[in-house]
């Protein structure tokens, strides 16, 4: 295994350019999908490998559940073998589990919590709360609830009504492409590795600039949409799910304006291959792809060598 097994722990360098890039050049829904899908495998790969140190670095030491025969001498020479390495492998991994169980636990908790802030209201596609606290967001949909978009009358009575259209289409567009989804995956990717934190970042992004893009397609006017976008940021306060599919996501909204005061992004997913984000995206593509090779060489030369050594 040797190197292989330490690759996919600095592979995800690789999409640092196009965690940049992707976001100026690319189509939003593009780049979020991408930058998503870049992120899940890097993350993937990584922890498969951290797994698989623990397991070679651990192998004599007392009391582990594995067999004897794994620890035999022969085996360490066959397996690259690094006491400190292996040793420090088992906090970092207990550390990526509570990280990544923590996310999970919150997204869950914000999730019970907005739906308690809904109990007694109407049980429709829309739930307005009588708040005079402005604030509006995406309420995905479980087994027992349906998705909703939730937003307080003091967000509706401060908009427009051709503004409150846009909000809603925003707000529609979060629920219908499964945002929420992405975005955990992000946040668990990030987790994973601190090297993909940026990637998070840029899929969060993403998804806020991807819902403008279809809000300000369905209303018909750009401007409108950056208006509405603008305005709900400047009285923006705190709702009763603080996640990140706010219609007007803290430290996102300038970008967010600027955009939608630009023309619209081409959906053409062809560029010419010498441009920069062409080359970022090839760079990420390459390094995801071999970061699965390497971690998939280490765990089959690992799973092969230990059971060759292990008695029947």
């Amino acid at each position: 295994m040797g190197l292989f097994v330490l690759l996919p722990l600095v592979l995800p360098l690789t999409s640092w350019p196009v965690a940049r890039l992707a976001e100026r050049r690319l189509h939003p829904r593009t780049a979020t999908l991408l930058l998503a899908a870049v992120g899940a495998v890097l993350a993937a790969c990584s922890t498969l490998c951290l797994v698989l140190l623990v397991v070679v670095g651990t192998a004599q030491l007392p009391g582990n559940p594995l067999p004897d025969a794994w620890s035999d001498p022969e085996v360490r020479q066959a397996v690259p073998y690094d006491e400190v390495l292996g040793q420090a492998s088992i906090p970092a991994l207990a550390a990526l589990l509570a990280t990544c169980g923590g996310t999970l636990v919150r997204h869950r908790r914000d999730h019970r919590r907005a739906l308690l802030a809904l109990e007694g209201v109407r049980n429709s596609s829309v739930a307005v709360l009588p708040d005079e606290a402005p604030y509006a967001f995406a309420l995905p949909g479980t087994r027992r609830s349906r998705k909703r978009i939730v937003v307080s009358t003091g967000m509706l009575d401060a908009l427009e009504p051709a503004e409150r259209r846009a909000l809603f289409a925003h707000e529609r567009a979060h629920l219908a492409a499964r945002h929420h989804r992405l975005l955990l995956l992000a946040r668990l990717s990030a987790n994973a590795h601190p090297f993909l934190r940026p990637l998070r970042t840029a899929v969060e992004f993403g998804v806020e600039r991807w819902a403008d893009e279809e809000a300000a397609q369905y209303v018909g006017d750009r401007r409108l949409t950056a208006r509405a976008v603008g305005k709900a940021a400047l009285i923006a306060a705190a709702g009763p799910l603080s996640g990140v599919l706010a219609f007007a996501a803290a430290g996102q909204v300038p970008r967010r304006v600027q955009a939608l005061l630009a023309p619209a992004p081409t959906t053409r997913l062809w560029r010419p291959p010498v441009t920069a984000p062409a080359f970022a995206t090839w760079l990420a593509a390459a390094g995801a792809a071999a970061s699965a090779l390497s971690s998939a060489n280490a765990a089959i030369t690992l799973a092969l060598i230990l059971q060759a050594a292990t008695p029947l």
